[in-house]
């Protein structure tokens, strides 16, 4: 399932458009020049092309070497109705008071912001002239979709056991280090690698990424050859981590990434519009990155979260994430100390490709580089999913203001203004 080498325009409806408010950084994104979208060299770190380019990553000829693999969408996607009117959301900033929803946007360079409670949109808004057809990148967010796709394979017998080693099911990883790491360990991104990741283009992703993209993932994970901690003492982020989990899932189900789980996750949820995985030039998607999807179809990924991993709207409920590995993935209860909140991360914890929040309730976030976000609250049947195009491409928004205010609004919009966020108003 490959798509052509082409662009699409970009999507000029806006669904609840909201009251006009000027985007943060317009000129300094492209306004001017109806926000170009990029090429395989320069999309990323070129911010003069970062909206059209994050919003038609799927269609941009050869990055990662290759095309993109397409997931078609459900024969019956699920319903999300809108309610009638926004509820009242507010949030207090270090610097501000009772802020809301129009303060939050012109604040973040945030191109789509969408939030559903029980099953019904509360808020969608758009900025940059983005809209509900345009497919949004997820940078790592695809993390959790590929530990996803590990938790069903584990369900199906097609891998045996967390604890064995990843070249168990990819031979080609035999004799490398991550070869040598469990799954498990590989999920908490816990191999102990000595790799860094801080995308300023000269770093140690930036050296596994070219390599993977000339000669693959496979002879990539050779570059990777010093351990700076045994495996699975501690927490260290790195990307080749989930290319070497998709690796796995490819060799124990002898499918590629998007044909496994187009049947078993983005039909299964309801996605309504085809999703794009891309591929490098042998075929292989790039498990840690390139995924892209519209705003709905990431919130109805979240509302089964949620719901653990059941569709609401399914009379059968049937369990489309094994609901076990679910919670093990995204209960900081269930991880080891070294990876709870606080210690994984000075604020998040981290569990299978999951970033979980501090404090008792169950709470965990999806999380990708520029200000990806999906924020999921199974107690509240509560979900925000946010694209963004942040200045700086660090994991959570942080070297800006978007992390701290993206919890700090993430917060108003659990707590509500006079009795909190409902699906009363449909």
């Amino acid at each position: 399932m490959v798509i052509g080498k082409f662009l699409v325009l970009s999507s000029f409806l806006l669904a609840s458009a909201g009251p006009a408010i000027a985007a943060p950084d317009e000129d300094k994104l492209g306004k001017a020049l109806g926000y170009p979208v990029g090429n395989a060299e320069n999309w990323f770190y070129d911010e003069t092309v970062r909206v059209g380019s994050f919003s038609h990553q799927g269609e941009i000829p050869n990055i990662f070497g290759g095309e993109a693999h397409r997931l078609p969408p459900a024969g019956e996607p699920m319903v999300l109705p809108k309610a009638a009117h926004e509820p009242a959301i507010c949030w207090d900033s270090v610097d501000a008071r009772n802020l809301n929803v129009d303060d939050y946007l012109s604040r973040q360079r945030i191109m789509g912001l969408m939030i559903v409670k029980d099953g019904v949109i509360q808020v969608e808004r758009y900025q940059y002239d983005r809209g509900p057809g345009d497919r949004f990148l997820s940078n790592s967010m695809v993390k959790s979709i590929t530990s996803l796709g590990i938790g069903i394979a584990l369900r199906e017998g097609k891998i045996h056991s967390l604890d064995e080693r990843a070249d168990v099911y990819a031979p080609g990883l035999a004799g490398t280090l991550y070869g040598a790491t469990t799954i498990r360990n590989l999920l908490r991104m816990a191999s102990g690698a000595k790799f860094t990741e801080i995308y300023n283009g000269a770093d140690d992703a930036a050296h596994y990424g070219k390599v993977a993209t000339r000669d693959g993932q496979e002879a990539a994970a050779r570059t990777v050859t010093k351990r700076a901690a045994p495996q699975g003492t501690r927490f260290s982020y790195a990307s080749p981590q989930t290319d070497m989990l998709g690796l796995v899932l490819h060799g124990a189900t002898g499918m590629s990434l998007s044909d496994y789980l187009t049947s078993r996750l983005w039909q299964p949820i309801g996605a309504a519009t085809s999703a794009l995985w891309r591929a490098d030039r042998f075929g292989q998607e790039r498990a840690s990155a390139g995924f892209n999807a519209t705003l709905a179809d990431y919130a109805r990924l979240a509302v089964v979260l949620a719901n653990d991993g059941v569709r609401p709207d399914d009379p059968q409920h049937r369990q489309i994430i094994p609901l076990d590995y679910l919670l093990n993935a995204t209960d900081w209860h269930r991880v080891p100390e070294a990876f709870r909140p606080h210690n994984a991360a000075p604020y998040y914890g981290y569990g299978y490709q999951f970033w979980l929040f501090p404090g008792e309730q169950r709470r965990f976030a999806m999380l990708g580089v520029y200000g990806q976000m999906i924020f999921v609250d199974p107690q509240r049947k509560l979900v925000m999913v946010q694209t963004a195009a942040n200045a700086t491409a660090k994991v959570g928004g942080s070297g800006t203001s978007l992390g701290k205010e993206a919890d700090e609004f993430w917060r108003g919009v659990e707590r509500g203004c006079g009795g909190g966020v409902t699906a009363s108003s449909q």
